[in-house]
C-alpha cells in the first residue's frame, strides 16, 4: 500500500510540472484576466461589481470576468507627514529660531514655508484634528482622552462618523503606516480587553511601530508592533528616535521594492521634543554656551531673525512676556547655569530628531521617488511646552507628586540631564522664547503662541516655486482635504458603513502655485479647558482663562475679559484693540457661541480637579470600584489607567509560585521603574521588595531565607501609616505563612508613578525598579497567580486620597 501511494504522488508530481512547464495556447492566452477599476470612490470600501453566476461547465471554455482592483489615480503621490512635538514658532531656524534642523529648512528651501499655520494647542487635540480633517471637538478631543467626560465632544472616542484619513487613502489603494506617538487611543482602551476599534492598526494604518500616551521614556519607551508590546533590544545606546526611524525606512522600503508604483502615506510623529528630553550627549554638546544670553535676548534675536527671514512682518513687535516669567538679568548665577543648561539639551533633542528625519527623506530619495512625494513638515503639534513650571524639572515625576524640585536639586544632575538617569522638562520661561513672538505657550488656543506653528510643504513634481513664503491663514484639519485633492481622490460620503461627518478644513492646494491667492479658510475657533477665541477675516478676539503654569482658572468663565486683534496689522497680537472696537469685539463673541455650538465645543468645560475623577464625570474605568485584582504571568505593560491604584492605603499581595529554590531570580510583580515605582521580587532564591520614591530613595525589605523549592504562597502586606497622602508604612513578607521580613517605608508617592512604565508580572521590563537588578528580570519559576487587595480605608483618607489622584492626574493631563 505505501508503494501505491508513493507511485500516485510521484505521478501527481509529474503531472504538476508538466502542467506547469506547458507554453501558453492560444485557448490560456484568450482566458487571461482584464483588470477594471473603481468608477465612484466617495463609498469606502468601494463596492466590488456584481459578476452573474456562470451557465458554462467547462472553465476552459468560459471568458473570465474582469479582475477588480482598487488601485490609487495613476499619478498620484506619496504623502509623508511629519508631526514634531510640543516646539513653537520661534524654535527651528527655518522660521528664524535658534535650534539647527537641517532637513525641515533644505525641504523649505526647496518648497514652501507656511508662517500662518494653525494648531489647536494641545497634544491630541491637533492629531485628532490633522488625521480627520474635522474639528477636535467633532472627533470627540476636545481636550486629551485622560481628562474626558460623557459630554458630546469630549469623551475621547472618535466615532466611527470621523474616519480617518489613513482609512480614506488605504481603502484608495494606499499603504499606509504611523511610527512614534499615539495618543489618539484612550487610555481605558490600551489594554488586552480593548477595544480596539481606535488603536492605529484599525483606524486606517497598516503598520503602526511607536507608543501609546502623552509621553514615554526615549531611552526605554514601552512600544506596540501593531497591538503586540514589543521587548526592546539590550543595546546601552538604544533611543527610540533612531528606532522608529530605522522601523519607517524598512518598512519604506520594502513596501516600494514589492510594490513601487503603490504609493503609501506615512504619519511619522517622534515623542521629541515632547518632555522628557532625552537625547545623546553629543547632540547636547553642540549648543554648549548658546543660550548663556537667557530667554529675554533669545526672543529679541529670534525676532530679528524672523523679520530677515520675511517668516514674520518687518515692524513686527514682541508680544508682552507674562508676568510670571523673570528677567533673566534677575536670576541668579545658579539658575541662569541650570536653564541654560536646559536650553542646551532641548536644542540637541531637536536637532537629533530633524536629523532622524532627514534620514527618512533621504531613504525616499534612495528609491527615486521623492519628486512625487508630498512633505507636510509640521514643526510642533501645539506651541512649546511651559508645563516645566518655572525651574524646570529633573524628574517629571516629581511634579506629578508634588514634591518641588529647586534649582539646587536640579543642579545636582547637572550633567546628567538629557540622559537615561533624568526625565527632565525645561523651565517655562524657554517656552516663551520658542514661541516667539508670541506671549503665549502650549495649552493657550486663544494665542498664536499655543496654536501658531511654522509648516513646510515639499512637492517639487507640483510645487515648482523654491523656498517661497505662503502667508495664507491655515489650520491642521486642511492637512486632509488637501492630501484628498493631491492625490485625486473625493471626500468619500461613507466609510465602512458609517455615513460620514462632512470634513470641515479646506485644501490647500490652491496655494502651491500662487502665494498672493486669497484665503480659504477665513473663520476657526479655538478652545481647551476655557481658554477659548475666534478668528474671523483677519479678526481674534480671544480670552486668556488659564495660564498652562496655572491649576486654577483666573476666573468664571462668565467674567472672563476678552481681547481683540486685528492680524492683518499687528501679527504677534502686541496691540489689543477692544477698547477701541467694542461693537467688533461684540459681533466676535457672538460668532464664538454660533461656532461652538456648530462644533460641538458647549457645553465649556474648564473644571480641573473634578475633571479626573471619572465616576464624576462619566468617563470608563476599568478598576471602577474594584478592591482586588488577579493577574498572571506575562501580563505586562499595564498602565495606571489599567491597574489597581494602591497609593495612599493599605494593601496586600499574595503570588503564589513554583520555583526551584536558592536559584530563583526575578520579578513576581513590578510597577513603574527608575522614576518610581515598587516591586515584589526574588533575589537569589529570597524574597524582597524595595520601594523607590521618585527615583530619589530606595527602601528595601528582604528575607534572609531562601524559597522551599516547589509550590509556596509570598504574601507581602503594607499597613500604611494614613495622616495624609504619600505617607510611609510597615512592609511585611510572609512565605507560607511564616513572616520572614519586616521594614518600614518612610514615604510613598501620593498621586502617579509613571507616564509611560506599566506593572508586569514576572518581570520588570522598561527600566528598573531596584538598583540590585538589570531589566527585564524575568522571574526563573513559575508564577501561578498574583492577587492584589486593597484594605478599607477611613473615610478621611479616602477623601484626602481621592483629593490627591484628581491633582495627579489634573497635572500629567495638562502636561501632554
Amino acid at each position: 500500500m505505501e508503494r501505491n501511494t508513493l507511485q500516485r504522488t510521484l505521478i501527481s508530481l509529474s503531472l504538476a510540472w508538466a502542467v506547469m512547464l506547458v507554453p501558453l495556447t492560444a485557448v490560456q492566452v484568450k482566458a487571461q484576466v482584464k483588470v477594471i477599476g473603481p468608477t465612484d470612490r466617495t463609498v469606502l470600501p468601494i463596492p466590488e461589481p456584481k459578476v452573474p453566476n456562470s451557465t458554462v461547465f467547462d472553465a476552459r471554455n468560459a471568458t473570465p470576468p474582469p479582475q477588480f482592483k482598487v488601485a490609487a489615480p495613476a499619478g498620484a503621490p506619496n504623502v509623508l507627514i511629519v508631526l514634531i512635538d510640543d516646539m513653537g514658532f520661534g524654535m527651528s531656524e527655518a522660521f528664524g529660531g535658534p535650534i539647527h534642523m537641517p532637513t525641515v529648512t533644505r525641504l523649505g528651501n526647496n518648497g514652501l514655508r507656511y508662517n500662518q499655520f494653525h494648531t489647536t494647542a494641545l497634544c491630541s487635540p491637533t492629531r485628532a484634528a490633522l488625521m480627520s480633517g474635522r474639528n477636535h471637538h467633532v472627533a470627540n478631543f476636545g481636550s486629551i482622552a485622560e481628562t474626558a467626560t460623557s459630554f458630546p465632544g469630549q469623551t475621547g472616542q472618535r466615532p466611527e462618523s470621523v474616519a480617518y484619513l489613513a482609512e480614506m487613502v488605504r481603502l484608495n489603494g494606499y499603504s499606509t503606516a504611523q511610527f512614534g506617538k499615539n495618543h489618539e487611543t484612550a487610555p481605558w482602551e490600551v489594554s488586552p480587553s480593548g477595544p480596539t476599534d481606535r488603536w492605529p492598526t484599525r483606524s486606517g494604518f497598516d503598520k503602526f511601530y511607536g507608543f501609546m500616551g502623552g509621553e514615554t521614556n526615549q531611552w526605554a519607551p514601552l512600544l506596540y508592533d501593531g497591538m503586540t508590546q514589543v521587548e526592546l533590544p539590550k543595546d546601552p545606546n538604544y533611543n527610540f528616535m533612531t528606532d522608529m526611524t530605522d522601523k519607517a525606512i524598512s518598512w519604506m522600503g520594502s513596501q516600494k521594492s514589492l510594490t513601487p508604483d503603490k504609493p503609501f502615506y506615512i504619519y511619522f510623529a517622534p515623542g521629541a521634543t515632547h518632555a522628557p528630553h532625552h537625547v545623546p550627549k553629543e547632540w547636547i554638546a553642540k549648543y554648549k554656551g548658546k543660550f548663556d544670553q537667557g530667554w529675554d535676548r533669545l526672543r529679541e534675536e529670534t525676532l530679528a531673525r524672523q523679520i530677515k527671514l520675511g517668516v514674520v512682518p518687518a515692524g513686527t513687535k514682541l508680544a508682552p512676556k507674562p508676568e510670571a516669567i523673570k528677567d533673566w538679568d534677575k536670576l541668579t548665577a545658579d539658575e541662569k547655569k541650570l536653564f541654560a543648561r536646559q536650553m542646551e539639551v532641548y536644542a540637541g533633542f531637536g536637532e537629533y530628531a530633524d536629523t532622524e528625519v532627514g534620514r527618512l527623506v533621504d531613504a525616499i530619495g534612495a528609491t527615486g521617488q521623492l519628486d512625487n512625494t508630498l512633505i507636510f513638515y509640521i514643526v510642533g503639534d501645539n506651541g512649546t511646552s511651559a508645563e516645566g513650571g518655572m525651574n524646570g524639572l529633573y524628574n517629571e515625576m516629581t511634579y506629578f507628586n508634588g514634591q518641588l524640585e529647586t534649582v539646587e536639586d536640579i543642579l545636582k544632575h547637572y550633567d546628567e540631564l538629557g540622559g537615561p538617569s533624568t526625565y527632565p522638562h525645561f523651565a517655562a520661561g524657554w517656552a516663551i522664547a520658542g514661541d516667539t513672538p508670541f506671549a503665549w505657550t502650549k495649552q493657550v488656543p486663544s494665542d498664536y503662541g499655543g496654536t501658531r506653528n511654522g509648516m513646510v510643504v515639499h512637492w517639487p513634481k507640483a510645487i515648482k516655486a523654491k523656498g517661497e513664503i505662503r502667508s495664507q491663514w491655515h489650520h491642521v484639519i486642511d492637512i486632509a482635504p488637501t492630501i484628498l485633492e493631491a492625490a485625486g481622490l473625493p471626500e468619500p460620503k461613507s466609510v465602512n458603513g458609517t455615513v460620514q461627518t462632512p470634513i470641515e478644513g479646506v485644501s490647500m492646494l490652491y496655494t502651491f502655485a500662487d502665494a498672493k491667492a486669497p484665503d480659504r479658510h477665513t473663520t476657526q475657533y479655538f478652545e481647551i479647558f476655557g481658554n477659548r477665541g475666534i478668528y474671523d477675516q483677519g479678526w481674534l478676539a480671544r480670552t486668556i482663562h488659564r495660564a498652562a503654569w496655572e491649576f486654577k482658572p483666573r476666573g468664571t468663565l462668565e467674567a472672563d475679559v476678552w481681547e481683540l486683534y486685528d492680524t492683518r496689522s499687528d501679527f504677534s497680537l502686541a496691540n489689543n484693540l477692544a477698547a477701541q472696537n467694542p461693537a467688533k469685539l461684540k459681533e466676535l463673541q457672538a460668532l464664538f457661541l454660533s461656532e461652538a455650538t456648530k462644533y460641538r465645543v458647549l457645553p465649556l468645560d474648564d473644571r480641573t480637579l473634578d475633571r479626573l475623577n471619572a465616576a464624576l464625570v462619566g468617563r470608563p474605568d476599568l478598576m471602577a470600584g474594584r478592591t482586588s485584582l488577579t493577574v498572571f504571568q506575562g501580563m505586562t505593560g499595564l498602565s495606571e489607567n489599567a491597574f489597581i491604584n494602591t497609593k495612599n492605603r493599605s494593601h496586600t499581595i499574595t503570588a503564589e509560585v513554583d520555583t526551584a529554590g536558592a536559584g530563583t531570580n526575578g520579578a513576581i510583580l513590578a510597577q513603574a521603574g527608575r522614576f518610581g515605582g515598587w516591586a515584589l521580587y526574588v533575589k537569589d532564591g529570597k524574597p524582597t521588595y524595595t520601594y523607590n520614591w521618585l527615583g530619589l530613595q530606595q527602601e528595601t525589605v528582604a528575607s534572609t531565607q531562601t524559597l522551599p523549592a516547589g509550590k509556596a504562597t509570598i504574601r507581602f502586606e503594607f499597613v500604611y501609616d494614613g495622616g495624609g497622602n504619600g505617607k510611609g508604612g510597615v512592609a511585611t513578607i510572609s512565605v507560607n505563612g511564616q513572616q520572614v521580613a519586616t521594614g518600614k517605608i518612610a514615604a510613598t508617592q501620593c498621586c502617579m508613578f509613571s507616564a509611560d512604565e506599566g506593572a508586569d508580572v514576572g518581570a520588570d521590563e522598561g527600566t528598573a525598579v531596584a538598583a540590585g537588578y538589570a531589566v527585564p528580570f524575568k522571574f526563573t519559576g513559575k508564577i501561578i497567580k498574583v492577587i492584589i487587595d486593597l484594605k478599607p480605608t477611613t473615610t478621611a483618607t479616602a477623601i484626602e486620597a481621592e483629593k490627591a489622584r484628581k491633582q495627579a492626574a489634573l497635572k500629567v493631563g495638562l502636561a501632554n
